[in-house]
């Protein structure tokens, strides 16, 4: 019932008084709450019922950061830790005061795991020259985005641990700094160091010299390699360091010709998304891009894309060129039209993940289309339909029948009967349908399975809600 949308405020401060944390734990971190609901949880004297409302993603984020100065460690660090979420769904960013205040006053082992995630873009854009020194601080981890007069700034500035970070950010660009102890140690750090720290002529050749790919694979993109080593790489046996070669920037003219024909498939569908390519060059190359990658949302760059590389991209011949232009948040409503009828699924899919003004139309028929990864996170994009999808009632895939759980019209009968469709995940929706008949709903309030789905159903009497209430008791 801590769930049922239709529960009155009174209902909902009764059940904020419960004395079962199970209770207040749904209530406070599972839902959108009334504002009067919303005051009680901030002042609950019970730690854990304020920790669940830190860690609430329906409600406001202003309302969470209310909680910043709570006096309880334990809370503050829930705040901080922010709501439980797939790292390809966003977090809405707290107000950019609180993040200020919480990194000026919060230890900073406090400030990890997802913090970072609760950061607007704007302040992440903004931290390098924010005045707050601590801020500041944070700001310099943007390094690698930074203007010169900005990093200057940064090795100059009155906070000695500013200019500090900013020092050690330096290191990265000298090659004298790198060591042979970058090979060493798990894949994850050494990866992370060969791609992106300026590389010693030492620890190239060590790479080079490693009996298996995977040291060359991870320098191929570095851009402090040589020339030589580029070369050598794109003639590498392994076609995976081949692939990883083919789209730098400064692969010359022969090698692209090269790599244009090599006799793996990937390797060639890499060189063909090279941009020093003509469409014509592209076209002239014999790759095929596959259907059945992971399309997903993905977070605002740092960065801005060149709005006329994105037309240039999404006017392309070339699917992963659209694909790119896709996910630009930002994209125009012509070129959004345009993708959104794209005949490759990877375009549409990652247009409708990630542009907020993606259409119903494209939603819905990306979802029917996909049954990839983060399939279902089409469904909480803004402009996902809801009207007429009881058409799919008796759809072979329960993901899509799903779908009629969704439909506010529903018919009754329908909804009743998915309430007995094999799959549990549609029984418990139909069960919380606001279409289902009211004697199937009672019957279920007895049911072992459905019985929590069925008290959340908005369209339970509040005279029942009350005796339930009352009941258990």
């Amino acid at each position: 019932m801590a769930l049922n949308p239709s529960a009155s405020e009174d209902v909902l401060l009764r059940l904020l008084a419960d004395n079962s944390p199970a209770v207040r734990m749904v209530l406070c971190r599972d839902r959108v709450l009334p504002d009067p609901v919303v005051e009680a949880a901030l002042k609950h004297p019970d730690t854990y019922t304020r920790s669940f409302f830190a860690r609430n993603p329906h409600v406001d984020p202003a309302q969470r950061a209310r909680l910043m100065d709570d006096p309880e460690w334990f809370v503050r660090a829930h705040l901080a830790e922010a709501p439980r979420a797939s790292l390809d769904v966003p977090i809405r960013p707290l107000p950019d005061r609180a993040v200020v205040h919480m990194i000026s006053t919060y230890d900073n082992e406090a400030l990890g795991g997802s913090f970072f995630r609760q950061i607007s873009m704007g302040l992440k854009r903004s931290m390098p020259t924010h005045p707050v020194a601590k801020v500041r601080r944070w700001g310099v981890g943007s390094w690698d985005h930074l203007s010169a007069d900005t990093r200057a700034a940064l090795l100059a500035d009155p906070d000695e641990k500013v200019r500090e970070y900013a020092l050690m950010y330096t290191q990265w660009d000298d090659p004298a700094t790198s060591d042979l102890t970058f090979l060493e140690g798990g894949l994850h750090r050494r990866s992370y160091w060969l791609r992106r720290q300026a590389l010693s002529r030492a620890v190239v050749d060590s790479a080079l010299a490693a009996p298996d790919g995977t040291n060359r694979v991870c320098i191929a993109p570095n851009p402090s390699l040589p020339a030589d080593v580029v070369i050598r790489l794109a003639a590498d046996p392994d076609p995976k360091v081949r692939e990883a070669i083919a789209g730098r920037p400064d692969l010359g003219p022969a090698k692209r010709r090269a790599l244009a024909v090599d006799p793996d498939p990937k390797v060639r569908l890499a060189l063909s998304a090279h941009p020093s390519l003509s469409e014509e060059e592209r076209a002239a190359i014999d790759y095929e891009v596959p259907i059945d990658g992971c399309f997903h949302y993905m977070p605002e760059p740092y960065v801005l894309p060149n709005p006329e590389d994105v037309r240039r991209d999404a006017l392309s011949g070339h699917p992963i060129l659209r694909r790119r232009a896709a996910i630009d948040h930002s994209l125009p409503p012509d070129l959004v039209a345009r993708l959104a009828e794209d005949d490759d699924l990877g375009v549409r899919v990652l247009l409708a993940q990630n542009h907020p003004d993606a259409p119903a139309r494209l939603l819905l028929r990306s979802f029917l289309e996909y049954t990839g990864h983060n399939r279902q996170d089409l469904t909480d994009r803004p402009n996902f339909p809801t009207t007429g999808l009881a058409v799919h009632a008796d759809h072979q895939d329960p993901e899509v029948r799903a779908l009629t759980a969704r439909d506010p019209e529903a018919a009754p009968a329908t909804v009743e009967r998915l309430t007995h469709d094999p799959d549990p995940v549609i029984r418990a929706a139909m069960a919380r349908h606001p279409r289902l008949p009211q004697p199937r709903l009672m019957e279920l309030l007895d049911d072992e399975e459905l019985a929590h789905p069925a008290a959340a159903n908005p369209a339970l009497p509040q005279e029942t809600i009350h005796r339930l209430l009352s009941g258990r008791q």
